[in-house]
């Protein structure tokens, strides 16, 4: 195995026996060496194999700037993650993901808390990339003695969510971003007008169309947890946005075979009643 690239003592870019480019990790790894010389294979402790061109440079940059305590979190979290979903995680989330937690730490030790908008819907539509990011947070505490809350966890589930929809799986990309442009365009021709595309309620519809979507390539179902005085209720207090759900419910029957419940009906109500205001409701 040769030094193609030195990230930094401790990491090189090299190649496998198969050909591919590959990121190894080891303590003093690349102490003293060159490109070109062999890796000192007693040394490896992590290889992560880099199918995406670009990535081991982003990495690379990753690396220089970032703590080894994060990536070191970010790796477990990632071998936890992946012994727990049903999916393969995308190589990118090893660097989206040690990103994310040394700008989080950094945030919390600056007494900076942000809220997570969507921690409710996160916790309820993805409940096993949640249970994942709760143990994250465990992780985290074990490794630096940092508690985070609940919205650090609905963050973390969502890098996890996002795994998904790498250039593995990009039939089921198409078919998401598709789905999700339809239902946008659906929307402004019903109320013939084109929505803020740079206000929370916009960002958190959108967020909700792409769970929405995610779920139907996932073919989970939404149980119907909604009793019938409350949908009567949201049909008849936002007429208007009730009506272009309907619209959306035609739509995806029509071109998916997929009849939506009632509690999807309700959510994209209220969500399109939101983003249709053009004064931002909080």
């Amino acid at each position: 195995m040769e030094i193609r690239k030195i990230l930094n003592n401790n990491v090189v870019v090299s190649n496998n026996e198969a050909d591919q480019e590959i990121v190894v990790m080891g303590r003093g790894l690349a102490f003293k060496k060159k490109v070109g010389e062999e890796v000192d294979t007693s040394k490896i402790e992590k290889t992560f194999v880099l199918e995406k061109q670009g990535t081991a440079d982003k990495l690379g940059q990753l690396l220089r700037d970032t703590p080894a305590v994060y990536l070191d979190i970010s790796s477990k979290i990632m071998d936890y993650a992946q012994s727990l979903l049903p999916y393969k995680l995308d190589e990118y989330l090893y660097v989206a993901l040690t990103d994310h937690l040394s700008f989080a730490i950094s945030r919390h030790e600056q007494g900076i808390e942000l809220k997570n908008q969507l921690l409710w819907e996160i916790r309820k539509y993805y409940k096993q990339e949640f249970q994942v990011a709760l143990r994250a947070l465990d992780i985290i505490k074990e490794e630096t003695g940092i508690t985070l809350g609940e919205d650090e966890a609905a963050s973390i589930a969502l890098h996890l969510v996002n795994s998904q929809l790498s250039s593995d799986n990009m039939a089921s990309a198409v078919q998401v971003t598709e789905m999700v442009n339809n239902i946008l365009n659906i929307v402004k021709y019903h109320f013939k007008m084109e929505l803020d595309e740079d206000s929370v309620n916009y960002e958190r519809f959108l967020t909700h169309l792409r769970f929405f979507a995610v779920r139907f390539v996932r073919k989970e179902k939404l149980e119907d947890s909604v009793d019938d005085f409350l949908f009567d209720q949201i049909r008849q207090k936002y007429e208007d946005a009730f009506e272009a759900t309907r619209k959306v419910a035609l739509y995806l029957e029509r071109n998916y075979e997929w009849l939506i419940s009632k509690d999807e009906q309700v959510y994209l109500t209220v969500h399109i009643h939101r983003v249709s205001q053009r004064q931002q409701i909080s």
